[in-house]
């Protein structure tokens, strides 16, 4: 015998389907969304590098301030790209090195011009980088050309001005000193009609990746950190955002930005591997409420490169040691050889500032160290 319902009773029926509905697709959607706590405790545990090995560049003059290292390599050996602040502002150099420890300063890449936009900071930051972890970590051309985003601006001191991200590309050999081409005018910038209010004040560090899966829709996918203030309730803050392009050139902002957010401090310096299926941002905070040091690194995973899930665990790199008692920030991380190697801003106490690294396997102590100062 079929059971009878009433007209009440069948749309009460059907207003509890709908609600399971609505409730299994809103556990399907987090559930690719969000990165389980034990996949991500497996990420930790493959890239934490708890040996630090020390400094391993030092500026040309011995006084200015090294920043932001970028690895990439090419037939047997190893470039770094790092940008150095000298008073006036940033440029940005390179460095090789046949074994990841020891390293030589090659000469300047990008440098000041007294008659641009970006006369007075042009801080690069290569773009399209292969980003699978354990790699060969090359430097992938486009249109036959390699690309490299910069932090620019025209006034002199440190990261002082509005500044806005550059994008300079070259025909050349990377891993040959020359200076590359610079746009005319920035890529993006808080000018934008469709910069928001996380931006409103300035424009920090890009990192441009190739997807070419298009996991976000686009090839390439920038992940940028910016300033600002404009809603009360969010406050002051730097945080980490996302733009995409289909040539390097025209970019659109993600509607959603920003993706990284702590409310407080600084949320900054994307950089991106990736292990499996999990994106790894590699990134760094500082000044957060409930951390009573200085600025360190950390990561955020994520299986679309939009939702990022944030590790709950212990910092990757914090300061300890006499190099970097103060800062030990600002991410690049490559795997070879079996050992993982995490390339970091080392600030002292004196403010002397360089790039160290850390690796997962005890490697030794560098030699290298800071000048003394009185």
């Amino acid at each position: 015998m079929l059971a009878r319902f009433s007209s009440n009773q069948l749309y009460i029926m059907k207003r509890i389907l709908c609600a399971l509905s609505v409730c299994i697709a809103s556990i399907c959607t987090y559930a690719q969304s969000s990165v389980p706590q034990d996949v991500m405790e497996q990420v930790y545990q493959e890239i934490k590098t708890p040996y630090k090995y020390g400094l391993v560049i030092l500026p040309p003059d011995g006084s200015s301030m090294i920043d932001s290292p970028t690895i990439f390599r090419k037939g047997n050996a190893w470039y770094m790209t790092y940008i150095i602040f000298d008073g006036r502002g940033y440029e940005t150099w390179l460095a090789s090195s046949g074994n990841l420890l020891d390293w030589k300063t090659m000469g300047r890449i990008m440098s000041y011009d007294d008659d641009s936009w970006d006369r007075n900071q042009v801080a690069g930051y290569p773009s399209l980088i292969d980003t699978d972890w354990g790699g060969d970590y090359g430097y992938q051309p486009y249109g036959g050309r390699y690309w490299m985003s910069y932090l620019g601006g025209d006034a002199q001191g440190y990261e002082a001005g509005i500044l806005s991200i550059g994008m300079a590309n070259t025909k050349k050999k990377p891993h040959k000193v020359h200076e590359w081409e610079r746009f005319d005018s920035p890529v993006m910038s808080i000018r934008d009609e469709d910069a928001s209010w996380w931006e409103n004040m300035t424009i920090y560090k890009s990192s441009v990746i190739w997807d070419r899966n298009e996991t976000a829709g686009s090839p390439f996918v920038m992940f940028y950190n910016a300033k600002g203030n404009d809603l009360p309730e969010h406050g002051e803050a730097e945080r980490i955002g996302m733009a995409f392009s289909d040539d390097m050139v025209n970019w659109k902002r993600y509607e959603g930005n920003p993706v990284l957010d702590h409310h407080a401090g600084i949320t900054g310096d994307a950089y991106i591997q990736k292990i499996g299926d999990v994106w790894v941002m590699f990134y760094f905070g500082a000044f957060w409420g409930d951390y009573p040091g200085g600025a360190f690194n950390h990561f955020a995973c994520s299986y679309d490169l939009v939702n990022w899930t944030d590790w709950n665990g212990e910092h990757l790199i914090e300061p300890s040691e006499p190099f970097d008692d103060r800062y030990a920030h600002k991410s690049c991380v490559v795997k070879w050889n079996g050992v993982v190697y995490h390339f970091y801003c080392a600030v002292n106490s004196k403010d002397q500032r360089s790039i160290a690294v850390a690796t997962s396997e005890d490697m030794g102590k560098s030699d290298v160290s800071f000048p003394e100062t009185l």
